[in-house]
């Protein structure tokens, strides 16, 4: 566990000495008659209000979040889809060249992407058969001296992506209290889990933060918001580095609509659980379908004698899955969306349409 003193040790320097701009709106965020201090045009040419620069700190939308969430303003992080701030946590605490993050494969393609951009080795620490975590290796992994003090970033997807499941909370505190640097617990599909979410753990650990994002169960992958939820000095850093004006007007006003349908989003997520379990059910008694992982996610990963040929049948038939074959440990394996409930009977009906051979290798 690393005391609030330790986050700053763990910034790279020019992270720590970074004096950030102040745009317009930084300097002054209030009410008043005539703005004339951010170079925009008086008129705008759309039915939206968009012709002003939006709050870069999203100011009424982090107060309805945080009273949802149970935290406050000053711990939560918005940025452009929760990917900005994958990018951003990496930029500010691990050093180009010579640091290093652990991600657990099979897992969410950014954490390695990002990495790359940004110069820094990834250390890879598989998951085992059962997609569980590797907490053995991963001890090993944090006392081992040829890394003493270059492992800075630990990427925990819970649930899972691609394999749906949730990792256990006390596997997770295990983690968060040997890791040596940050913990960042990724938790997209959170909303579809019926477990606790990890966000309390930002209260007592200051290296952990945990993302969440209203792409998924909120509906909203479009307007590209994500969460970023941390100790108040992790999101004063996250602030300093951002764009000036991350998040449009557009996707504020939309993210502060959409949490003002907070009971009904409850409801559709009930809805798609029960749609997951029906749909895991009929796609197990497919012949060619050797096996359905259980989900806590919004989607099933599924084992097939043929990923590749069933793909293409059904994207002949209009349908779109994702093959996730090449991934790690996912031999023969599809990525398959819950849908809507006549989506899903559409998938059915076409699968059952088809006949498919084993892969040849």
């Amino acid at each position: 566990m690393i005391q609030d003193s330790g986050i700053a040790s763990l910034l790279r320097k020019n992270i720590r000495l970074l004096k950030p701009y102040a745009s317009a709106r930084n300097e002054y965020s209030g009410d008043a008659r005539i703005f004339l201090d951010a170079n925009e045009n008086y008129r705008g040419f759309t039915s939206h209000q968009v012709n002003r620069y939006p709050d870069p700190l999203q100011r009424e939308l982090k107060e309805k979040l945080a009273a949802l969430r149970g935290c406050t303003p000053h711990q939560i992080f918005l940025g452009n889809g929760s990917d900005e701030a994958i990018d951003l946590i990496i930029r500010a605490f691990a050093e180009p060249g010579s640091d290093k993050a652990v991600i657990m494969p099979p897992t969410y393609g950014v954490y390695q992407v990002f990495a790359d951009l940004n110069d820094i080795e990834t250390i890879r620490m598989p998951l085992q058969e059962d997609f569980s975590l590797d907490l053995e290796g991963l001890s090993i992994l944090f006392e081992h001296r040829d890394f003493a003090g270059d492992l800075k970033l630990l990427f925990v997807c819970s649930p899972n992506n691609p394999t749906g499941n949730a990792f256990p909370h006390g596997d997770i505190l295990r983690l968060v209290n040997s890791f040596p640097g940050i913990v960042v617990i990724d938790e997209a599909y959170q909303d579809f889990h019926d477990g606790p979410s990890n966000l309390s753990l930002i209260e007592k650990y200051s290296n952990v933060i945990v993302l969440q994002t209203f792409s998924k169960a909120w509906g909203m992958a479009g307007a590209r918001v994500g969460m970023a939820y941390g100790s108040p000095e992790i999101i004063r850093v996250l602030n300093t580095i951002k764009y000036p004006y991350n998040v449009s007007v557009l996707s504020q006003q939309a993210a502060l609509e959409a949490l003002d349908h907070a009971e009904e989003v409850v409801r559709e997520i009930d809805v798609i659980r029960e749609a997951r379990e029906k749909l895991s059910r009929s796609l197990a008694e497919l012949p060619y379908v050797e096996k359905v992982y259980p989900s806590e996610a919004n989607f099933l990963l599924v084992k097939t004698i043929h990923a590749a040929g069933l793909c293409s049948s059904l994207k002949q038939q209009g349908i779109i899955i994702r093959n996730r074959e090449h991934e790690y440990r996912c031999s023969g394996c599809v990525r398959i969306t819950v849908g809507s409930s006549e989506e899903n009977r559409m998938l059915l009906d076409a699968l059952q349409s088809i006949t498919l051979e084993k892969e040849r290798t």
